[in-house]
């Protein structure tokens, strides 16, 4: 199978032979929009020029200000908390379930005050978060949800999908997400008021945009007294070739997840009887996209056990394996300087988020992506060698 087919290379040729005409660049961003809504089951999808600023629009969008509290998960991405960051809010970090390695909202339950605005949870390497718990939590604080679903696609909670909880969910089509085009996010929502605060803060702040409409008319632009500017917004939107390609992977999601889903139970016979690592764990009522396959190593010696453990998957062939990204807190950026900004109350120091910290110097991150399921078996035999012999 091949991750960009015919299909994408028809798309982006019917862009190019539009030369990007005022009239027809918006095409595909139409489409793709109306597909992506109705694949999650919402009413409103806005495009995006990435899976970041998608999270700074649903921020603005639900009106967060400047100085607003917006709890966030360390293990992730830092670009969760980075957006915090951009809308001039402050991040507060909640620790996760050493389990599944998600957001835990007993912590999130511990680092709510009266200036919290909004939640951003991930769901981490495809799986859910605990939703039922973490809404009940935001009906009683009368505090927003936003999914940061980067990792995430066609993975389900309780029977819905990931993507049908919050007041925001934004998904991310960066290269090595489930679907791709090199860059591009989504932006989705139930609530039209939210949608026309999304779709201008991603827009400029035009006034003829708004919930499913993306761009503003000609006979708009053509009038000299029209007035575009009605409020403070950025240029987030997704380019119309971005929109080809990611409408062509929307439509061939399944065929393109599968090979992850199929990899993953390979992955989990190979460490079949194994005590040296444990899987993320994935609830009974979760259904598990697999971004990439997650262990945890068994050891009391990280700093030396993880990297003895991949040089050895290597030294037997295997493709090497990612770490954990270093937890936020830990990130130069926030020690350094986000530490000492004004409305910032948490010590980064270790203890923060004790799950977190053990977790992410044992984690092991094995690619998924394999267009080639005999690829994929070849792995999984060189894992379970390197685990006997470890």
């Amino acid at each position: 199978m091949e991750r960009i087919s015919d299909l994408e290379r028809k798309y982006v040729s019917e862009v190019l032979d539009n030369a990007f005409q005022t009239s027809k660049n918006s095409v595909y961003n139409n489409k793709l929009e109306a597909a992506f809504a109705k694949a999650f089951n919402v009413p409103y999808a806005i495009g995006h020029i990435n899976g970041t600023a998608t999270l700074h629009t649903a921020l603005a969008a639900l009106d967060v200000q400047l100085g607003d509290e917006v709890i966030v998960p360390p293990l992730t991405m830092s670009s969760t908390a980075l957006a915090v960051l951009q809308n001039n809010s402050v991040p507060v970090f909640a620790d996760v379930d050493r389990d599944t390695y998600n957001i835990s909202p007993a912590s999130i339950k511990e680092k709510i005050t009266d200036k919290t605005k909004a939640i951003i949870t991930v769901a981490l390497y495809g799986l859910s978060p605990e939703y039922d718990e973490i809404l009940a939590i935001c009906k009683e604080h009368n505090i927003g949800l936003i999914e940061d679903n980067a990792e995430c696609f066609y993975s389900t909670y309780k029977g819905k999908y990931v993507g049908e909880f919050g007041d925001f969910a934004s998904f991310s089509f960066q290269a090595s997400k489930h679907l791709t085009a090199g860059e591009g996010g989504m932006l989705t929502c139930f609530s039209e008021e939210l949608a026309n605060n999304a779709r201008r803060f991603s827009s400029l702040g035009y006034a003829g945009v708004s919930a499913k409409q993306g761009k503003i008319t000609r006979d708009d632009i053509q009038d000299p007294n029209y007035s575009r500017h009605v409020s403070l917004g950025f240029n987030y939107r997704m380019s119309e070739l971005c929109a080809a390609v990611t409408l062509a992977q929307l439509e061939r999601a399944e065929e393109l997840i599968a090979p992850r889903v199929k990899t993953a139970e390979l992955f989990s016979e190979a460490i079949k009887g194994s005590s040296l690592v444990t899987l993320q764990h994935t609830p009974d009522y979760c259904i598990n996209s697999y971004w990439s396959y997650s262990l945890v190593l068994n050891t009391d010696k990280p700093a030396t056990e993880w990297y003895r453990f991949r040089n050895l998957f290597k030294g037997n062939g295997g493709d090497g394996y990612y770490a954990a990204w270093k937890l936020s807190y830990f990130e130069p950026l926030f020690l350094q300087k986000v530490q000492n900004m004004k409305g910032i109350w948490q010590q980064y120091e270790a203890g923060l988020c004790p799950n977190a910290e053990y977790l992410q110097p044992r984690m092991i991150q094995l690619k998924t992506n394999y267009w080639n399921l005999d690829e994929a078996k070849q792995q999984a035999d060189i894992l379970h060698k390197t685990l006997q012999q470890f």
